[in-house]
């Protein structure tokens, strides 16, 4: 068993990137293995990884196709459908309250 690198918090070699990192340049891991790690210190808790992709061997970004499109606004929509009251609030229903703003807290399902 090998083990990776591990750098302290803002001191990675150039060449590394975490995901967001690669993601803000058009990019994704693509199915490498993660190259080394940062650890950032907390107070009284374990530190905060970060996992660090190489950007040589990173893939672009797949397009979004029609399909996926579709699905995403389809998954969007469900989300704004009150189960109380069954209308669309053209925003976000809650899930700490379960209905919207609007129907009665004993309706939450």
């Amino acid at each position: 068993m090998s083990t990776i690198p591990v750098y302290p918090w803002r001191l990675a070699p150039e060449g590394l990137a975490t995901i967001r990192q690669l993601r803000a340049r058009g990019l994704r891991p693509g199915g490498q293995p993660v190259a080394a790690q940062l650890e950032r210190p907390r107070r009284r808790r374990e530190p905060l990884v970060a996992y660090l992709y190489r950007i040589d061997l990173a893939k672009p970004v797949r397009p979004m196709t029609p399909a996926r499109w579709a699905a995403l606004a389809k998954a969007n929509a469900a989300r704004r459908l009150c189960p109380g009251c069954g209308f669309d609030r053209g925003y976000t229903i809650p899930t700490s309250l379960g209905v919207c703003a609007t129907c009665p807290p004993w309706l939450a399902v």
